[in-house]
């Protein structure tokens, strides 16, 4: 009944660390060491739309952004890459993944709305650049929500359509993370 939630819910998932961030207003910069040294991080992604590239800010012991890749496979996991202007990481989305895929969307009948939300762990490794020797670990909590269309015709009429071909009216996914990194 409600598998277009989860197939869509996935591809957001795909797109999680697909994400890409322009500055659009001026900043101050301070002289810092390009080798971060490690700790605490917080990552905020804006997932991009149907497979497409996203928006990632990373705070705390890393200050930087870009763009993220739609998840890839390789040897059974689930990963995307966080494409940053210091150099980049991988970011292990199996577990993530598969909470989302095995999660029940909390539906509201009245307003033909839907939300799903799930939280795991991901692995952080094989960074790039400024990045590289990268080790740790996010806790990921991703949310989703839904906008079903509602029936136009037939005895239905101005009910909510939840069936798998309908089409979502709207959808919106965020992700947020917090966890330790080290060099």
């Amino acid at each position: 009944m409600f598998a277009w939630v989860i197939a869509s819910a996935v591809v957001m998932v795909g797109v999680l660390v697909s994400s890409g961030v322009s500055v659009a207003s001026k900043t101050t910069t301070t002289k810092a060491s390009s080798t971060p040294t490690g700790g605490a991080i917080q990552l905020i992604v804006q997932p991009g739309e149907t497979q497409g590239a996203g928006k990632i800010i990373v705070t705390g012991a890393i200050g930087d952004w870009g763009t993220t890749s739609p998840s890839k496979t390789k040897a059974g996991t689930k990963y995307g890459i966080a494409t940053l202007t210091k150099g980049g990481f991988e970011v292990n989305l199996t577990t993530i993944a598969e909470k989302i895929n095995s999660g029940q969307p909390t539906p509201n009948s009245a307003t033909c709305s839907l939300e799903i939300s799930a939280t795991a762990p991901a692995a952080i490794s094989n960074g790039t650049g400024a990045y590289k020797g990268i080790k740790g670990s996010v806790d990921l909590t991703e949310t989703f929500g839904f906008i079903a269309p509602r029936f136009t015709s037939g005895k239905k009429n101005g009910q909510c359509n939840f069936s798998n071909s309908a089409k979502p009216v709207a959808e919106m996914g965020t992700v947020y993370g917090t966890g330790t990194v080290t060099f």
